[in-house]
């Protein structure tokens, strides 16, 4: 059965199983579980409409409505549509933000291990990265707020919080937000909230927004979401900005469109049904992923003794440390055929760590770890 899955995983032709020919695919964040049938139902129209051009005004508030009706139910959280912007993607939302909002030179503070082009972009732009690893709260990752305080006085003014987070999958309570909150505020500090997994989070816990949580949090605070992650949209191209600062949105309205130009009209169309029409399926989703992340710590017990493994309290990503190489991932590609994320590349806190997607069938996803278990053995 594994076998049939693989092969037509393959045929698919995306990115995740063709990358690296032959090997199973369990490292770039795609799903491999389909779409709502909403989505793709919205997509077949809009292609025999014709809707083929660049995003229209209207398809832009449609989906910023979307967006808004989204947050308030799953999340609480009451945003105007009006202050819900499109974009290409995440990585175009946070280059906006370092340049535009941060102070001009300064170095971005990024908690680690983090999303690997969090620590590539920021250097491209010219600013420096001043990595603060996670610290420990018994299986937990937590923020280390006296670090964080360290790197605000060594110059940092914009940190990028990623809610819930990738790669550990920790899904912050609302008095750790706040406590992160008041070490920004303490050092007149702006936040990046890359909330892109917000809609996978599991029983048990609850994804509150950081600007929701307050006048302060809304301040300090530009936040990137989007439908792709949850639905499997990447490679549609859109996301969106949620602006919850006056001078922000004023701002946005000068230097955005450039940014804005970027997003797709397809990408528009399918986050739209997703937040519209799909909750049903995210449930079920959510589900089977629940399922998953608790047979992958079954397995890791079974063919990776020694490996440390804590289930993800929201995304699909695994966390797996204590692989004994320099570059696990490097070794579990030549070795086993598996490709997943090198924790060297999430930061220095990551080095000994893979990065695994698990949103993969369930044979594939034991085919994977017996595979990775007999190339360490």
């Amino acid at each position: 059965m594994a076998d049939d899955l693989i092969e037509r995983l393959r045929a698919r032709g995306g990115l995740k199983w063709t990358r690296h020919p032959g090997a199973l695919g369990a490292w770039v964040a795609e799903s491999d579980l389909g779409t709502a049938p909403a989505v793709t139902r919205a997509l077949h129209e809009a292609v025999d409409r014709g809707l083929l051009g660049y995003l229209p005004d209207w398809l832009a508030g449609d989906m910023a409505r979307a967006t808004a009706g989204f947050l308030r139910e799953r999340h609480g959280w009451d945003v105007p549509p009006e202050r819900v912007r499109p974009l290409p993607d995440v990585l175009a939302g946070l280059s906006a933000a370092i340049t535009h909002l941060s102070r001009p030179g300064s170095p971005v503070v990024l908690p680690t291990p983090a999303y690997m082009p969090f620590l590539e972009v920021p250097p491209a732009l010219g600013r420096e990265v001043l990595e603060v690893p996670m610290a420990r709260d018994g299986d937990r990752f937590v923020y280390d707020l006296d670090a964080l305080d360290a790197a605000f006085l060594a110059g940092g003014h914009l940190l990028v919080l990623c809610n819930p987070h990738n790669p550990v999958g920790r899904v912050l309570e609302p008095a750790e937000v706040l406590a992160v909150a008041e070490v920004v505020d303490r050092h007149g500090g702006r936040v990046f909230a890359d909330e892109i997994h917000a809609p996978l989070v599991y029983p048990g816990h609850r994804h509150v927004p950081y600007a929701s949580l307050g006048e302060v949090p809304a301040r300090q605070a530009v936040t990137a979401t989007s439908a792709s992650k949850a639905w499997d949209l990447p490679g549609l191209k859109c996301a969106q900005l949620v602006l919850t600062n006056e001078a922000d949105a004023a701002l946005w309205a000068e230097v955005g469109h450039p940014v804005e130009h970027g997003a797709s009209t397809l990408g528009a169309v399918a986050n739209t049904a997703a937040y519209t029409d799909g909750g049903a399926w995210l449930d079920e989703l959510l589900v089977v992923l629940d399922g998953h992340r608790r047979l992958l710590a079954d397995l890791v017990a079974a063919h990776l003794p020694g490996v440390r493994y804590t289930p993800p309290e929201g995304t699909y990503l695994a966390w797996l440390e204590g692989l004994d190489a320099d570059r696990p991932g490097d070794l579990l590609l030549a070795r086993a055929g598996v490709a997943v994320v090198d924790g060297g590349r999430c930061g220095a806190a990551g080095r000994g760590a893979v990065r695994l997607n698990f949103a993969t069938p369930a044979p594939v996803l034991e085919r994977v770890v017996e595979r990775m278990g007999a190339a360490l053995r």
